[in-house]
């Protein structure tokens, strides 16, 4: 009888529960709907349905959700027919029907208005906390038209700026009388651009400066993508009052919180739960406090000359990929690496050492030329010496010569030619490592550019983290769930996190003066570069998963690197240029040996002539003649007996040479094949770290949500939220630099080995594949 007694009276008290549980049908009234609404309005039916919970059953008829688009009797139309049906609590939104609701004089239904516009167009009481009027209540922003302005005229310094508002709300609102008196207080003039299109706004932008999107809300993200393009390409900066996701498609700046959606969807809810209740909205509060964050797209901002004042970092959130919108070239590695092989000015000072060398083969084999010499002169004799002379030395008398010498065997000269030729040969190769060590650096500096911007970005969200942060420790204060300390504590926090930020961008922008200068271009050229990503774009066909499994195979491993080996000495331009030093140090050895035994053979030639013959002793004696014109021809040989023991000196200099470059060579051998071994360990290290990386990122990221969580619910301290964030900090740039490090490292051990895999052809690459299986294959 008592278990019957139990189950009625359970019965009973659910039906009691049942019976009281009301329903609530919703009603809204909007100006227009868009696609970008249809969420929000989701996301507010979610809300209040999760706010009020099992207070009551709340529902939204889809025949009770009404659009005027603008139009006033449609307006007042929906209005009424809320009020006909069964709907139980009205929510208004927008201009329009900001008109019709706010100038009823008694409320049928419990109504919620929410008019969309500024507050300084709301022709309302704004020291009152309540409506004080029987269902009605409204919610009005805490911010302002002027206020935004007054931030874009700090940012720009516009001279005339202009308002872009829907015609609808022109039409409907006092906007020309609200702004002439808003700019009272501001040193600029403004130009109203009402629209209905986006194309009415880009039209109208002759002598504007800077805009500012005062409406917009209804506008759809290819309309916002269309007007911002239009915006960077005339370079004009841009502030919406909309919020930041329009920003991140492209215009500039907003004044607009993340969370402002959020916080006015949620007080609607709140709202209805403390109607449900049994609050009327005639006690509920009106204002909606705010709290403006200032947030520009870096990128946008760049790409219409605004330059960021550190000063406002600070207070400002950025979004956007650092990414260069101004530069006038965009690189990729192989653009880099071509730039550089043709104008890096290191390189072309190694070319004219080339050519140095080869003008100093041309001076030894000139040796071999003859020498031609042409001379004039006159003479002037004491007359009596000349008297006596009998014709052969007058005393005035003007000749000429032409002289020829020709070297017709030289043991000295061959050797030179010889020498120089190699010494050129060796030039050569040096320039050939200087160009391998050039590809390397641009590639060095390259990838390094490509983890200063990650980390800039990096440094970035982890600043916009901390200011989040910041406003969780202030409402914790706030509530007294936390002390003062805290929000002191992520204060500082922001500004180490600011300054590291400022660092990270001016160490990327030292980055790109390194490339322009690598690259022979105006360090002041604005230039960017490009991802790089493994098995994509110029490393498609470079097949590195290939190399990987070769390393990663302990079998292959010591005879891949063994080929290795042999490949950088083979390939080696040191040892090519140490070779060619050698074969020049054994000529020389030569020629101070046997060589200098060999004899010197010359021909010599000269024709001479008279020109003139007068004064005392000018003629013949009686009976002679005076020869005018002569020549003779002689060989030379010459052999050196003894030349101060120099010979033998040379000898032995020669021979102290050779040594040394034996040694240098064998040292050089050496440090190819520890750079190779080294090389291979560091790319295994690599290897590893990629993988390990991406798994470490994950876990921080979710460690850092999981604390943050903790924190807000006051189950962790401070420490332990900071310590989570900066450990997601080192996670992140670990994961982003680490296919990097990788391309550096393996970039690294091709310059070691002399060959780079990116610059030579699919064939070449190929033929190298081949070597080292006919290289395993006999090591078998």
């Amino acid at each position: 009888m008592k278990k019957h007694l139990t189950i009625l009276l359970f019965v009973f008290t659910s039906l009691i529960f049942s019976q009281e549980k009301r329903n609530y049908n919703i009603g809204i009234l909007l100006d227009n709907k868009t696609e970008e609404i249809d969420p929000i309005l989701i996301h507010l039916e979610n809300q209040i349905k999760a706010v009020v919970g099992e207070d009551a059953t709340i529902s939204f008829p889809k025949n009770s959700i009404l659009i005027n688009n603008f139009n006033l009797q449609r307006a007042e139309e929906n209005y009424q027919q809320l009020l006909s049906n069964d709907t139980n609590i009205i929510l208004a939104f927008g201009v329009v029907n900001n008109e019709i609701i706010s100038k009823q004089k008694n409320y049928q239904k419990p109504t919620v208005l929410f008019g969309a516009v500024n507050r300084d167009l709301v022709n309302v009481d704004l020291n009152k906390k309540t409506s004080g009027i029987n269902n009605y209540t409204y919610l009005i922003e805490s911010e302002s038209y002027i206020n935004d302005i007054k931030k874009l005229k700090e940012l720009t310094n516009f001279k005339n700026l202009g308002i872009i508002i829907e015609q609808q709300i022109v039409d409907i609102l006092p906007i020309k009388e609200t702004f002439d008196k808003e700019f009272q207080s501001i040193d600029a003039s403004y130009t109203l651009i009402p629209y209905k299109t986006v194309s009415d706004i880009t039209s109208k932008l002759d002598g504007i400066d800077a805009v500012y999107l005062a409406g917009g809300f209804f506008l759809n993200d290819d309309e916002v993508t269309q007007l911002s393009e239009n915006l960077i390409h005339k370079k004009i900066p841009s502030l919406t009052n909309t919020g930041i996701d329009d920003v991140k498609i492209g215009l500039m700046a907003t004044n607009q919180s993340e969370d402002n959606y959020d916080q006015f969807i949620r007080r609607i809810a709140l709202n209805i739960e403390s109607y449900v209740s049994g609050t009327n909205f005639s006690d509920l509060p009106v204002l909606i406090e705010y709290t403006p964050r200032f947030t520009i797209n870096f990128n946008t901002a760049q790409a219409v000359d605004v330059p960021i004042k550190y000063s406002l970092i600070a207070d400002t959130d950025f979004v956007g990929g650092l990414k260069n919108t101004i530069s006038e070239k965009n690189y990729n590695l192989l653009e880099i690496i071509d730039q550089v092989l043709d104008k890096n000015l290191s390189l072309q000072s190694g070319v004219k050492d080339i050519e140095l060398s080869e003008q100093d083969v041309r001076t030894a084999k000139s040796n071999y030329l003859p020498t031609l010499t042409a001379s004039a002169g006159g003479t002037y004799v004491d007359p009596d010496q000349a008297e006596i002379s009998g014709g052969s030395n007058p005393e005035f008398s003007t000749s000429g010569s032409i002289t020829l010498n020709q070297t017709l065997f030289s043991e000295a000269a061959n050797a030179n030619i010889a020498i120089q030729k190699k010494l050129q040969k060796a030039q050569e190769e040096t320039f050939n490592a200087s160009q391998l060590d050039a590809i390397f650096d641009a590639s060095n500096v390259y990838f390094n550019t490509l983890i200063l911007k990650a980390n800039a970005q990096i440094q970035l969200r982890n600043l916009n983290l901390t200011k989040k942060n910041l406003q969780i420790a202030q409402q914790n204060f706030e509530v007294g769930e936390s002390g003062k300390s805290d929000m002191l504590r992520f204060k500082s926090e922001m500004a180490q996190n600011t300054q590291s930020m400022v660092e990270a961008i001016n160490q990327l922008e030292q980055s790109f003066i390194s490339l322009n200068q690598l690259l022979n271009n105006p360090v002041e050229t604005e230039i960017d570069i490009k991802d790089a990503e493994l098995n994509k774009d110029v490393f498609e066909q470079y097949n590195y998963d290939d190399l990987t499994q070769l390393l990663d195979d302990p079998k292959l491993r010591e005879p891949f690197i063994e080929f290795l080996i042999e490949e950088a000495k083979r390939n080696a331009p040191e040892i090519k240029s140490l070779g060619y030093n050698l074969e020049a140090t054994d000529r020389n050895i030569k020629l101070s040996g046997n060589g200098r035994f060999l004899p010197t053979v010359a021909l010599q030639g000269s024709y001479n002539r008279t020109f003139s013959r007068s004064g005392a002793g000018s003629t013949a004696l009686s009976g002679g003649s005076l020869l005018d014109d002569n020549y003779n021809v002689g060989v030379n040989i010459s052999l050196p007996i003894f030349n101060q023991n120099s010979n033998n000196i040379n000898k032995q200099v020669a021979i102290i040479q050779k040594e040394q470059l034996e040694i240098n060579k064998e040292n050089v051998e050496l440090g190819i094949a520890a750079n190779v071994r080294n090389g291979v360990l560091n790319l295994i290290n690599q290897i590893s770290n990629i993988e390990l990386s991406k798994v470490s990122e994950e876990a921080a990221k979710e460690s850092l949500e999981l604390t943050q969580t903790s924190y807000n619910s006051g189950s962790v301290t401070i420490i332990q939220l900071i310590d989570a964030q900066n450990n997601y900090i080192s996670a992140q740039l670990s994961r982003i630099s680490a296919v990097y490090n990788y391309l550096i490292n393996a970039l690294q051990l091709e310059r070691n080995i002399g060959y780079y895999f990116l610059i030579n052809s699919n064939e070449e690459n190929t033929k190298f594949r081949q070597r080292f299986l006919e290289f395993l294959n006999n090591k078998n």
